[in-house]
């Protein structure tokens, strides 16, 4: 998720990569209110979820980070989907037997 929103960091705001930490102040980067909610747009598109139309208090990218791991759990969206395919686990190994 960190890896991602700092993509879209750099892209969008055209920021210097190690100026994004977990604990960097999104003020401190220049990212105002208004900038935050740009951000959350491009969060919603890039990670397909929907965001809640209420006020949140995000003050550090960590807190971002959070935020989208907590939204990403809750709607059920893989943190990282792995290709159709690309998973080899016999049917054995993850099924029950009673």
């Amino acid at each position: 998720t960190f890896e991602t929103l700092r993509t879209i960091l750099i892209r969008e705001y055209q920021l210097a990569p190690d100026t994004l930490t977990m604990d960097a102040a999104l003020e401190g980067l220049g990212i105002d209110s208004l900038g935050v909610a740009e951000l959350l747009f491009s969060v919603e598109d890039e990670f397909g979820i929907s965001l809640p139309p209420e006020p949140l208090q995000l003050l550090t990218l960590g807190d971002v980070v959070r935020f989208i791991d907590d939204l990403l759990l809750a709607q059920k969206v893989p943190l990282h989907a792995a290709p159709p395919g690309t998973l080899k686990v016999p049917l054995e190994a993850v099924q029950r037997t009673s």
